[in-house]
């Protein structure tokens, strides 16, 4: 799904300068646990986070994020904000919640990170099934 597409779906705006709208990202996950980011994301995943720090930049490079909504309207400090332009990470806003502008992207089809898959594989191992 092209960047341009979430924007609209999520009705969202860009944060930082210069972003690609062409740019395709695979999957989304969304997360305030940057623990989270790390072990379950797979590189071309949009992110959706209420944090604003820029441990979340720092992260997203890590994970191969390629780009990171901030919901609740929220927007970042100049610091993150200039940690993402020189990184190369576009931020974008959704004044929708977590749990709405995950749903929007959802119902738009827009695949999760197989978390899913994998919760379900470790609550079989768990309780032998």
């Amino acid at each position: 799904m092209k960047l341009s597409k979430v924007l609209e779906i999520i009705e969202g705006k860009p944060i930082t300068k210069n972003v690609d709208l062409d740019q395709e990202v695979e999957m989304g996950c969304g997360a305030d646990l940057m623990s989270d980011v790390l072990a379950f994301t797979h590189e071309g995943t949009i992110l959706m986070t209420g944090l604003t720090n820029p441990q979340v930049v720092r992260t997203a490079e890590m994970a191969g994020i390629k780009a990171i909504v901030f919901v609740r309207g929220k927007i970042p400090p100049d610091e993150t904000i200039a940690l993402a332009e020189e990184k190369g990470i576009p931020l974008l806003s959704s004044k929708y919640t977590m749990f709405e502008t995950c749903g929007r992207l959802y119902k738009a089809g827009l695949p999760s990170c197989g978390l899913f898959e994998l919760s379900i594989q470790r609550w079989r191992e768990a309780f032998k099934e």
